[in-house]
């Protein structure tokens, strides 16, 4: 792949990542010289700024064609980079209408701020074409994630999360930048499709590539919580802030699988496509298993979710081992499925949390009876992530399942479909307490505010939407799966 030399129209290109830093810096001003009383439309005045930049960027950002790699190879400006900066843009402005009322974060200006510049790593991450940017990108986005976990400095256990994410994240950051390093090191080339390359005109030692391939997994590997680096999930999840522990868990989550796509599909295929195809089916199986498994077992709702989200990766790394078109596009339109269904059943728990002070799964017996509207969008969230029809949940399932069996990795979607009944099984017992147990407390008033609502009834309409009227999403997913080859 050519890369361009400057032309001011690349900065159109990088439109989104400029204004995301401009929004920032008004958020910096605004905060400084407002009252505290009036500081919580900060969360509202986030997500117009997000959805003003969203529009923008559809008008005047999106990509010509296939790809280009510009800014001397750093960024590669294509339909994948541009949708998914669009995505995390979407889940940032649903996260800042979560936070807007949340006790300790709402009315704080360096909540958003952080937030903002997570964002922007992440787009930088989607659109990454050169190792030292991805790097750079990676810890812009991780850095503000370690701050955000453990925001609630007066919460031990928001503490404890943000130091436990640190460590982990430190100690996978570094070995991946090792492998980073070997690539260089082999190659003298930091443009991945350099690399490529590289692999592919002149031989290599297999054990050189394989060896750089696994310390790069580890990093990527922690990025997505695939098992064995899935361990900090829960704790995080369960101390970080709830509107942080959902963002986390989706649009990070889906930032680190971007860069699994374009650095596998781009480094090392075909110079290793078997060896991680491989590798990659064993860490599928063991992330769905170990987590669909430890789920069971849970009390607390947010860690319930934390293994939830652990099961997810598995399945979606069905999709990545498929390496074909409809693998890649199955993936595509996997995340954007469990981006807007984790959203939701996040934003469920913080509503509720909000009000009752609790986070057990005890604590929503009789929920149907005290606020039904609510009850009946946890119900929309959970069987969507159980991945039952005619929902978001279900559809994706089914394109990374057909993705396995199109390929002949029939035995993989086979154990995919044992794990989704598994899943089920823990979905189902939280909707129990909701729908069948009775509650002291029913006759309780339990108040949703607006900024709730709102992102709740925008969430839960995606996931009807995504699921019923799928093929134009499918579509779109094709698209976007394309420029990846």
């Amino acid at each position: 792949m050519v890369i361009e030399s400057f032309e001011p129209t690349m900065v159109l290109s990088i439109l989104p990542e400029i204004l995301l830093v401009v929004l920032a810096g008004l958020i910096l001003v605004i905060d400084a010289i407002w009252k505290p009383d009036t500081k919580r439309v900060l969360g509202w005045l986030t997500a117009c700024g997000l959805l003003l930049i969203m529009l923008i960027s559809f008008f005047v950002a999106t990509p010509q064609g296939q790809g280009r790699l510009i800014f001397g190879g750093m960024l590669r400006n294509d339909w994948l980079g541009f949708a998914f900066n669009i995505l995390f843009m979407f889940a940032a402005a649903i996260t800042a209408l979560f936070a807007s009322d949340m006790k300790g974060v709402g009315q704080k200006g360096e909540f958003y701020i952080l937030m903002l510049i997570s964002t922007l790593g992440m787009s930088l991450m989607a659109s990454a074409a050169d190792i030292i940017m991805l790097y750079l990108a990676i810890e812009t986005t991780s850095i503000p994630m370690y701050i955000l976990a453990g925001f609630m400095t007066r919460d031990d256990k928001s503490t404890e999360s943000g130091f436990k994410y640190l460590l982990f994240g430190a100690a996978a950051s570094t070995i991946m930048l090792y492998g980073f390093s070997l690539l260089y090191g082999f190659t003298g080339q930091t443009n991945i499709y350099q690399i490529a390359l590289s692999f592919y005109n002149l031989e290599f030692p297999k054990i050189a590539i394989i060896g750089s391939l696994l310390l790069i997994l580890v990093g990527f590997g922690f990025k997505i919580s695939a098992f064995p680096f899935h361990f900090w999930a829960p704790d995080v999840y369960e101390g970080a802030p709830t509107p942080i522990a959902g963002f986390l868990s989706t649009a990070s989550k889906a930032a680190g699988f971007v860069v699994v796509l374009r650095v596998l599909v781009a480094v090392f295929t075909p110079a290793a496509s078997a060896d991680w195809v491989t590798m990659l089916s064993i860490v599928s199986v063991l992330t769905m298993t170990v987590g669909n498994v430890l789920a069971i077992v849970q009390k607390n709702i947010k860690r319930l979710l934390a293994y939830s989200s652990i099961a997810h990766a598995g399945y979606i790394l069905i999709g990545v081992v498929a390496i074909s078109q409809l693998g890649m596009t199955s993936v595509v339109f996997y995340l954007i499925a469990y981006l807007i269904t984790n959203l939701a059943a996040f934003g469920i728990v913080m509503t509720f949390s909000q009000v009752v002070g609790s986070d057990d799964i005890s604590a929503y017996s009789g929920l149907s009876r005290r606020k039904p509207w609510l009850a009946l969008a946890m119900l929309v969230a959970f069987l969507s992530l159980a991945g039952m029809p005619p929902l978001a949940g279900f559809v994706a399932k089914v394109f990374v399942f057909a993705a396995a069996v199109k390929v002949g990795l029939i035995w993989l979607a086979f154990v995919g479909v044992l794990n989704s009944i598994v899943g089920l099984y823990y979905y189902l017992t939280v909707l129990k307490y909701v729908y069948l147990f009775r509650s002291d407390d029913e006759a309780k008033p339990l108040a949703i505010s607006r900024s709730y609502a709102i992102a709740l009834s925008i969430l839960i309409f995606g996931i009807i939407l995504v699921g019923t009227l799928f093929g134009p999403w499918f579509n779109i997913s094709t698209q976007i799966a394309s420029s990846l080859f």
